[in-house]
């Protein structure tokens, strides 16, 4: 579905258009002409998953699509120009995520070979790694493998039980799995083709005499294999995962090592290394900070997971929305004509918000593309850059692949048994992403981040406060908090909006009523765990933990918040981009389609919380109701805006065939009414004639 649709002039504010050209090029963003090309490469066929090949068959055909993007991809816009590539770092990232349409096993498998395994020698290596290992790697021949999940430890990384020994005698480190939990597992490459790979373990040194010490997790670049044979080198094996739920193109491995030799000069050390005789040494003295550091360097997988999510859900909804404009079951107001499956006001209400959200979750990606981008360029890299980066992604990731999934169920059920056929994809696509949500940071592991940082953030707002301004700060809030919870402002609230219905509406539908109500939430969630968590800051330390994970759930909930918060402001930003006053107010009603069912979905909060009256709640849902009203003859151009043909959606049922079975159905019913042949129904057939 390209955007085809010429611009028409919007008779008045009333009877808006969209203009598609014009809102595909807001969506295509900063980077859209990378986006572009990367989609015109996507129209290649050999890039295109083939259903149905066994799990064989796909690898290799995904192994054969990495060679043709080594060769025509254009994938190495993020490294260094004096390495061949361009120091593009949001536009490589921007291209890559666009590979989820052709397959979603040549996408992931591309991320693990140079948005993982190269980046991890680029990022965390020096210039003797980048010289030696990156040609090889960026070229896939040699094809790696990022060694850091372990069966025992997938999020806890810094738990991980691999080690990696430090023998002054021989200036090698020795590469160890103590245990059978510490394998590395659910890796890409490496069940077959990888030949090396980047494997994090702990850093041990044991100066003579003295007491070994643990520096905690570093990178190594480790061969794997014999490049000829594929034959495992001595003292590594490891087991093929087999067959997965999805991602079947990927050959993800385990891996375990028996006091592997590596070389000192594999340690990539960019942030730890380790002297000839021993001596460890770092630019970042605190571990903790070192750590954290090391893995911040990586978050550009969390980035691409972000849009290809947001790329998949529109690809659904392209799919859904053609199809539920087509394609016409039951009679309505006529005997005659079925009416159109998006005319009922329950297929409405099924997709177009998650249309909304999708467009809230594409102008948030750009936002993090940039802050990535700022970060990595080194425009915008200091210490608070990087850790407000980190946060947004943790924040975004879980958001977006949670919304692929629940957009791809709709979708499915929206088309019915068409949308069960593997050749629409949607079923396939649901499988591929269904690890999106627990890989490159498990969502819910990533939302306590999230809210970590939120509470460190609300610390430090009364860090300085002395006793007098705290006593004012608490006193502050418990009045607000008795004017919310008691009937006072409900009261103010239903006098307002007495007599009319109108009113009451247009104090949730303003950008600032629905900023106050999604920001107000917010802030009292943090401010209500940080007060229930504050006595743990002088209790013990298992007193603590027992505090802390009695008040998970609304942590992640407030985390879960924030992100909602960070969606909404991004589409209120991107309404400033556009120009043409239709299209304009349209996606101004998609973005308070997309509040008002934030809103609405914790309805239950704001009356709770005394935010809203039970007046102005009933609005919010009457209210979105008139949105769909007025978003409904604009729901094809809005999803044509994305700016993906059939070539990159591949859905049979979205091909404009659906339409065309519809037109030959009640051409032919027409006709036989006309020529009076058709069949009386029974009802009629054998009612009693009237007498003249």
């Amino acid at each position: 579905m390209t955007a085809t649709t010429s611009p028409r002039p919007a008779t008045s504010i009333g009877d808006p258009h969209v203009d598609v050209p014009a809102l595909e090029s807001v969506l295509l963003g900063r980077w859209g002409e990378i986006r572009r090309q990367a989609r015109a490469l996507l129209t290649d066929q050999r890039l295109h998953r083939v259903e149905g090949l066994s799990m064989a068959e796909h690898r290799e055909r995904v192994l054969d699509q990495m060679r043709i993007l080594a060769t025509e991809g254009d994938v190495l816009r993020a490294f260094p120009a004096v390495l061949g590539g361009a120091d593009d770092h949001g536009g490589s990232i921007a291209r890559f995520e666009e590979l989820i349409v052709g397959d979603p096993s040549l996408q992931i498998k591309a991320g693990v070979q140079w948005g993982l395994f190269a980046s991890a020698i680029l990022h965390l290596g020096t210039a003797d790694h980048h010289a030696r290992l990156l040609p090889g790697a960026m070229s896939i021949e040699v094809p790696g493998a990022f060694a850091m999940t372990e069966t025992g430890h997938g999020s806890d990384v810094a738990s991980i039980g691999t080690t990696a020994t430090y023998d002054p005698a021989t200036q090698e480190f020795v590469l160890h799995t103590p245990f059978r939990g510490a394998w590395k597992d659910y890796l890409g490459n490496a069940a077959l083709h990888g030949t090396a790979a980047v494997v994090f373990a702990r850093l041990i040194t044991a100066p003579p005499g003295g007491r070994a010490v643990d520096h905690g997790v570093h990178a190594f670049y480790v061969p794997l294999r014999d490049p000829q044979t594929h034959a495992f080198l001595p003292g590594i094996g490891g087991e093929d995962d087999g067959l997965k739920g999805g991602l079947n193109g990927i050959d993800n491995g385990r891996l375990h090592f028996d006091h592997v030799r590596v070389p000192r000069a594999d340690l990539l050390d960019r942030y730890g290394a380790v002297a000839p005789d021993g001596t460890y040494s770092s630019p970042i003295a605190s571990p903790g900070r070192r750590f954290f550091t090391m893995l911040g360097t990586l978050v550009q997988g969390r980035v691409s997971l972000d849009g290809a999510s947001v790329n998949v859900s529109k690809v659904a909804l392209i799919t859904a929305i053609t199809y539920g404009n087509e394609r016409r079951q039951f009679t309505g107001a006529s005997d005659t004509e079925e009416v159109v499956l998006l005319d009922r006001q329950e297929h409405q209400r099924r997709l177009l918000p998650l249309l909304a959200q999708t467009y809230a979750q594409a102008f948030a990606h750009e936002r993090l593309l940039e802050t990535f981008d700022g970060v990595f360029s080194g425009v915008s890299d200091t210490d608070e850059d990087r850790q407000d980066l980190e946060t947004i992604a943790a924040a975004l990731k879980p958001a977006s692949t949670w919304h692929a999934l629940d957009t791809l169920q709709a979708a499915r059920e929206a088309c019915g048994g068409a949308g069960y056929l593997t050749e629409n994809r949607l079923t396939s696509l649901r499988a591929d992403m269904d690890v999106f949500v627990t890989f490159e940071g498990d969502n819910t592991v990533l939302l306590q981040l999230v809210a970590k940082r939120l509470l460190t953030d609300f610390s430090r707002e009364f860090a300085d406060a002395d006793a007098g301004d705290l006593a004012r700060i608490v006193a502050g809030r418990a009045v607000d908090a008795a004017l919310h919870r008691t009937p006072l402002l409900r009261v103010v609230q239903t006098l307002a909006d007495v007599g009319d219905a109108r009113r009451s509406a247009g104090q949730v539908r303003s950008t600032e009523s629905q900023r106050e109500l999604l920001s107000g939430r917010v802030e009292t969630m943090v401010s209500e765990v940080a007060t229930a968590l504050r006595p743990a800051t002088k209790a013990s330390k298992e007193r603590a933990a027992v505090l802390f994970d009695r008040h998970q759930h609304e942590l992640i909930e407030a985390a879960r918040a924030h992100a909602d918060l960070l969606q909404w402001e991004a589409f209120t930003a991107g309404l400033e981009k556009i120009e043409d006053p239709g299209t304009r107010q349209v996606l101004i009603w998609l973005r308070d389609l997309f509040g008002l069912i934030l809103i609405e979905r914790n309805l239950a909060w704001y009356l709770i919380h005394g935010r809203l009256s039970a007046g102005r709640a009933r609005t919010v849902t009457s209210y979105i109701y008139r949105l769909l009203d007025h978003l409904r003859p604009h729901a094809k151009d809005l999803v044509a805006a994305f700016g993906y043909g059939p070539e990159h959606v591949r859905a049979a049922i979205a091909t404009g065939a659906e339409a065309e079975r519809q037109d030959e159905a009640r051409e032919y019913a027409r006709r036989l009414r006309a020529s009076g042949d058709a069949p009386a129904p029974e009802k009629q057939a054998t009612a009693p004639k009237q007498r003249s």
